[in-house]
């Protein structure tokens, strides 16, 4: 199985600061691979260096097995849909024709239908010829949401897809996503909350201070000394019947121990190797 996206060793910078260090990555098909990590860890510029908008200073990055190095703009975007952290929309348009946009390779019959799908998704439907500049915030999101799973793309990739969103729609977007991989997608998130990401992923990869610190599957990504590392936290995942939960609290520097190596097995994806 080739990978829909693979980091090979990928460095990034910002200036002369680095931001992403020696990361070895890939999603498969089929997966749902979450991204966590302290503000600043470099969660963002891993998802940009893999889409080639952001440049590599070493290694490689790859989309369905292709150098993104060699695509053009506009293989790119058949390869992947991107979701930034960003919500601003420039125009007021009707939210219809924002999700639109998602699909604009299609005709524009097509690309209308695709909208009004992916709208029906996300519980927008109902606000599909409203001004996205007159919704709420949340509802926004939702629209871009929709925006990207209109896109159809075989990889998925969103920033923060669940952040600023109330609980249930925190639930109903990490759903479409798995419902987008359930039908062959592969699909990579930046989360910042981690229960919700051990929930909603088949695998989590941890970035502490541009390093990938741990990949594997919730419980042996999140451990104990991984808590500690990457988010300063003395706590574990814990089993209820709605699912794993995060029980911790905040640790004192004095407390922190040393860095952890990657954990959690191999940095390959379910169901195949890099």
């Amino acid at each position: 199985m080739t990978p829909a996206l693979q980091l090979l060793g990928a460095s990034a910078r910002r200036g002369r600061l680095p931001v992403l260090i020696d990361v070895s990555l890939c999603v498969n098909p089929g997966e749902v691979l979450g991204v966590v990590g302290a503000n600043g860890s470099g969660k963002t510029t891993l998802l940009r260096v893999a889409l080639g908008l952001h440049p590599l200073h070493g290694g490689e990055a790859r989309l369905a097995g292709r150098p993104v190095r060699g695509l053009s703009e506009a293989e790119r975007a058949g390869l992947a849909g991107y979701l930034p952290q960003e919500r601003r929309v420039g125009w007021n348009l009707p939210a219809w024709r924002v999700a639109a946009l998602g699909a604009v390779h299609r005709a524009p019959v097509e690309a209308r239908e695709a909208a009004f799908l992916a709208l029906e998704e996300v519980g927008m439907a109902g606000l599909a010829e409203r001004g996205v500049l007159d919704m709420s915030g949340g509802e926004r999101a939702r629209i871009l949401l929709a925006r990207l799973i209109a896109t159809g793309a075989p990889l998925l990739a969103a920033d923060e897809p669940a952040g600023g969103l109330d609980p249930d729609a925190q639930f109903l977007a990490m759903e479409r996503l798995r419902a987008r991989a359930d039908a062959g997608a592969a699909v990579i998130a930046t989360l910042h909350d981690l229960t919700l990401a051990a929930r909603a992923c088949d695998r989590l990869a941890v970035i502490a201070g541009g390093r990938l610190l741990a990949v594997g599957d919730p419980a042996s990504a999140l451990t104990p000394e991984v808590l500690a590392a990457a988010f300063a936290l003395e706590g574990a995942l814990i089993d209820s019947p709605a699912g794993p939960v995060l029980a911790a609290q905040r640790r004192t520097v004095s407390d922190l121990p040393p860095s952890v190596g990657v954990r959690g097995g191999s940095a390959e994806g379910r169901g195949g190797e890099v």
